[in-house]
């Protein structure tokens, strides 16, 4: 066992040396995205219920549920459990956004390094082209696959929020 994550650590370690050290900022970029959006999906399903039965329990008990004030308290409590719901999840967004623009800086850092091998030991030698091509490369790839992973989750995670919210207004009958 201790073996085998010796092994997984080294090959994620030439990984990063092969694609460079853009692949440290994507990696950090990812964490931080799938950091908040297990946060976020941990809120829907632990938090968030009991919050909603709170603000149900609050207007099931409010013996004014018609007047125009009633209303109002009743739009504001679903307005304040809309803010919770979407916390972080622009933030989520961006981070998917800024996912593959990380791996293209990967691709420009690594364009250089190809271009100064070529100014320097001129276009003879395929091999060390060959090394910064990778470095340009790798990045991008980087970028993408951490951009269709945070894709998927978070159009999942805003499927959920919208659900929520339309579900916790239908909670609150107004007559």
């Amino acid at each position: 066992m201790i073996l085998q994550l010796v092994e997984l650590w080294e090959s994620v370690q030439d990984f990063i040396h092969t694609g460079g050290n853009v692949l440290y900022v994507v990696a950090l970029v990812l964490f931080i995205m799938w950091f908040l959006m297990i946060e976020r999906f941990w809120f829907l399903k632990a938090e968030y219920p009991k919050l909603k039965r709170d603000i149900i329990a609050r207007w099931d008990a409010r013996a004014d549920t018609t007047s125009w004030y009633a209303h109002k308290i009743r739009d504001c409590w679903i307005s304040e459990a809309s803010d919770k719901l979407d916390q972080r999840m622009l933030l989520i967004k961006t981070l998917v956004a800024l996912c593959p623009l990380v791996g293209l800086l990967g691709t420009v850092t690594g364009m250089i390094a190809v271009f100064d091998i070529m100014a320097t030991q001129g276009t003879g030698n395929p091999r060390t082209m060959a090394t910064g091509i990778s470095m340009a490369t790798i990045p991008t790839m980087s970028g993408l696959v951490a951009a269709i992973s945070g894709v998927f989750f978070s159009a999942r995670l805003d499927v959920q929020v919208k659900r929520e919210k339309a579900a916790l207004a239908d909670s609150l009958p107004h007559h």
